[in-house]
């Protein structure tokens, strides 16, 4: 993982600067979204690639332990192992890069991982997930108890209300109290940016979070009516390459929320690669929040190496 971002104070004067030219922005989304994929060996190499940066999830009010023992079986073996083979990529320990639950279900993560004797981080969803809106004492022990049983990274909700009537030291304190409830445990953000109301508010959200020492900064609960989209994304990678450029601290930067198929894995890949490089593309700096997205892959992985697609009956279940 990163290191820890320690930003030691807030930057108003960078904060009240922010212009987002939307029109450029949209543009370049146009830009990526018009752009053909990769084929054949190159694609299925990607796809892999794309596959270990799943964080895999589960935040349905029905979760048991059962399903979290699933997904944690999913998640260490996210491809048939024959067609792993067929790819001579079966030893090379291809994980998703994290499971992700509610804190409740945190301890059923950790248990079921251990028993398959697999190092797999489990991040906790915390803070009065997905709307934010308990009080701030609550979200911090939220944040405590995730991380005494077990869980190692914590994606946290801000308050969208400071950030839409332009709290921004209130913003950066809440994010820092939530950076030291978290202690070892990754912090990252997410700034459900379909209620942030504009590209600007986007921007100086994604400043504020990374000043206050978040380790990633997340686009969405995967709840708002609008989740991870290419303008929105272009917009927080470039307040990450500004932040690096300044700061010579690297944050990482998760999508999360409705990215279903392995294209649209690709198109996440390959904004990474030509925003900020190819040092992002590694799950220390890169994660997509997924539920169904890793079976759309195995689907492609499976056509790759056999020529034809698989019956439902062909791929386990996540």
């Amino acid at each position: 993982m990163a290191a820890h971002c320690r930003a030691s104070e807030l930057d108003l004067s960078w904060i009240s600067r922010v212009q987002v030219n939307q029109a450029a922005v949209l543009r370049r989304a146009e830009q990526i979204q018009a752009r053909r994929s990769v084929k054949k060996e190159w694609q299925a190499a990607w796809l892999l690639k794309a596959v270990t940066c799943i964080d895999l999830t589960t935040l349905s009010g029905d979760d048991t332990f059962s399903n979290v023992q699933r997904l944690c079986y999913k998640a260490k073996y996210p491809i048939r192992q024959d067609l792993l083979k067929a790819l001579n990529m079966h030893d090379k320990g291809i994980t998703t890069a994290a499971v992700c639950v509610y804190p409740a279900r945190v301890c059923d993560a950790v248990k079921a991982l251990k028993a398959a004797g697999c190092s797999i981080p489990v991040a906790s969803v915390a803070t009065g997930f997905p709307a934010g809106q308990t009080h701030l004492k609550t979200r911090l022990e939220e944040i405590r108890l995730a991380v005494e049983d077990g869980a190692t990274e914590i994606d946290v909700v801000i308050n969208r209300t400071l950030v839409l009537t332009g709290q921004w030291e209130a913003l950066y304190d809440e994010i820092s109290q939530f950076r030291k409830a978290c202690g070892e445990a990754h912090l990252k953000t997410i700034l459900a940016t379909g209620e942030l109301g504009s590209l600007t508010n986007i921007y100086k959200a994604s400043l504020v979070a990374m000043m206050a020492g978040s380790d990633f900064i997340k686009t969405s609960t995967g709840k708002e009516t609008v989740n991870a989209t290419f303008p929105v994304a272009i917009v927080m990678l470039r307040a990450i390459r500004d932040f690096f450029w300044k700061t010579g601290n690297k944050v990482g930067f998760k999508p999360a929320g409705g990215i279903r198929t392995a294209k649209e894995s690709l198109a996440w890949l390959s904004l990474i690669k030509e925003e900020l490089g190819d040092e992002w593309l590694t799950p220390d700096l890169f994660r997509i929040g997924a539920s169904s997205l890793l079976s759309d892959i195995e689907r492609q992985i499976y056509h790759h190496v056999t020529g034809r697609y698989a019956a439902y009956h062909d791929l386990p279940m996540s």
